[in-house]
């Protein structure tokens, strides 16, 4: 039998589904101190948790664990490198909350809409202020939906009942998928310019930190609400405050910095704030509990392994070449134009990195979409493509071409409705490197993509690399490397280089406007 510690308030259903399992040794207590219930329980192979801290030195503790779950999305409070380093898999159960936060969304829209928390409080009072709570409808609004995975997806099926119009942007959905689930894909800016209510729901990472702020909050319409149950650090609170009051803007907040009891410094300009509630539901509750167990019982009986969100590279790969792909697949995602709508992604590992293929898709992925957890397995890779509606295609690979270990992603966004743009790229390790060895035509780069690095495409003719040159240097950016291959035509050229600091959008414009580019991109690795 194997010891399973579940030390939270988790609905039973975990526990009774490992029972009936046959297999297990449940032992469950939520009102225990969790560093006490370790050292009390050394043989535990499982740990099931919620939020509760799972330090080093509770790991050290049950020299038996093998698992640890996580029931929910998040896994910020378990110390995963720790676990790694002692051979214990940590998974998560993504999506059991889903819904939970969904309907979330659309009770705080309601309730600010028909003023339900202040004439509540004024009604029981004994007051009788009707005409101060006029209120307002949903029906006929136009709802903004920021990132369209599975809790931007149910919410637009929540309020499809309301008659609403729903704008979706994600730079990882198609277009067909979108229309599949009643929403326009669009672009971020347009989301702002035109929606009456704006719900964010991506992740808080490099890319997404800070993203809503005044350029975006100044395109809101007057009166406009936003709603954040996704994570505080993706709004600028100081850009939001600042036009809040002129624009009539309404926020609706249900995300902090840190989950404790404190002083919010959001609270002068969120409408209705409540404490992270998003999750906390009975039934979501359920969900995460019945899920856990049966991950765990699939992982033991099955080797399924897809939400491991700690899993080292495999035995016999080079951590360089999971590097790579990452970084050939961002390279492709920012020279398509950054959040243009995915449409396809084709991959060929060379050499013996083909029977490795299914963990670097992974890396693929994540480097393409802000939404996909890096740590996850190959087949939730596959279900988060469907879910999104993307095909993925692995070729066959011809090992007469020489190329070695290396890699090639290829990936096609639309345009338009009736045009789409293939961005391909090959790149392959050496000593220790990773380069870039061509990027759609322009072959034998070997480019190192590292820092931040500027790419233009242009008509073949003298003094141009000079112009790049010296725009850069008045702006006062050095540059640390350079490739200017032609394509096969002689036609073209690609100049691509790796400059001492980021370019902002400012610079890339004029430069490209001076050497009349047929392309211009800036990529940070």
């Amino acid at each position: 039998m194997k010891k399973v510690l579940i030390p939270t308030k988790l609905n039973a259903v975990a526990r009774e589904t490992l029972n009936k399992h046959g297999s297990y040794d449940v032992v469950q207590d939520e009102t225990s101190d969790l560093g006490t219930l370790a050292s009390q329980n050394p043989d535990t192979y499982a740990l099931i948790v919620r939020s509760e801290k799972v330090t080093a030195e509770i790991i050290d503790a049950m020299p038996s664990l093998k698992v640890v779950i996580r029931a929910g999305a998040g896994y910020n409070t378990i110390d995963t490198k720790h676990a790694r380093s002692k051979g214990v898999d940590v998974m998560n159960t993504p999506g059991a909350n889903a819904n939970a936060v969904a309907e979330e969304v659309v009770a705080l829209m309601l309730a600010d809409a028909r003023h339900v928390v202040p004439a509540d409080a004024s009604t029981r009072a004994g007051k009788w202020e009707k005409g101060n709570f006029m209120g307002k409808e949903i029906t006929g609004k136009t709802v903004g939906i920021v990132g369209f995975g599975a809790i931007g997806q149910l919410t637009a099926k929540r309020l499809s009942g309301f008659d609403v119009t729903i704008l979706a942007y994600d730079p990882f959905l198609s277009d067909e998928r979108a229309r599949d689930l009643g929403a326009e894909s669009v672009e971020l800016a347009e989301i702002f310019e035109k929606c009456d209510y704006i719900s964010l729901h991506m992740p808080e990472n490099d890319e997404t930190r800070g993203i809503i702020n005044k350029s975006l909050i100044a395109r809101m319409k007057n009166g406009a609400t936003l709603i954040n149950c996704a994570r505080a650090g993706i709004l600028n609170e100081d850009d939001f405050r600042a036009m809040k009051a002129d624009k009539g803007l309404r926020l609706l907040n249900d995300v902090y910095p840190k989950d404790e009891a404190s002083d919010k410094p959001i609270a002068d300009i969120a409408d209705i704030m409540l404490p992270h509630l998003g999750a906390s539901t009975n039934e979501a509750n359920w969900n995460a509990a019945y899920r856990s167990a049966t991950q765990l019982i699939g992982y033991d009986d099955k080797g399924i392994a897809s939400y491991v969100v700690n899993r080292d590279v495999p035995e016999g790969l080079d951590r360089t070449y999971s590097e790579l792909a990452y970084a050939l697949a961002h390279t492709c995602r920012g020279i398509a134009g950054g959040n243009k709508q995915m449409k396809l992604i084709e991959t060929s590992f060379y050499g013996d990195l083909a029977k490795f293929g299914d963990w670097l898709l992974v890396q693929i992925v994540s480097a393409l979409s802000d939404d996909f957890d890096r740590t996850l397995g190959y087949d939730a890779a596959l279900e988060y493509l469907k879910e999104m509606g993307v095909e993925y295609f692995n070729r066959e690979t011809d090992t007469s071409k020489g190329y070695g270990d290396s890699i090639t992603v290829d990936v096609t966004t639309s345009v338009d409705a009736a045009h789409f743009k293939r961005v391909s790229v090959r790149g392959t390790v050496a000593e220790g490197n990773m380069m870039i060895s061509r990027i759609n035509d322009f072959d034998k780069l070997y480019f190192e993509p590292t820092g931040t690095a500027v790419i233009f495409i242009y008509k073949d003719r003298p003094g141009v690399i000079g112009q790049i040159g010296n725009a850069l240097a008045e702006a006062g950016i050095n540059i640390d490397d350079m490739r200017n291959p032609h394509d096969p035509s002689g036609e073209n050229s690609l100049a691509i280089l790796r400059t001492g600091a980021p370019v902002d959008c400012d610079i890339m414009d004029t430069i490209a406007a001076k050497i009349e580019a047929l392309h211009a991109s800036c990529v940070k690795y």
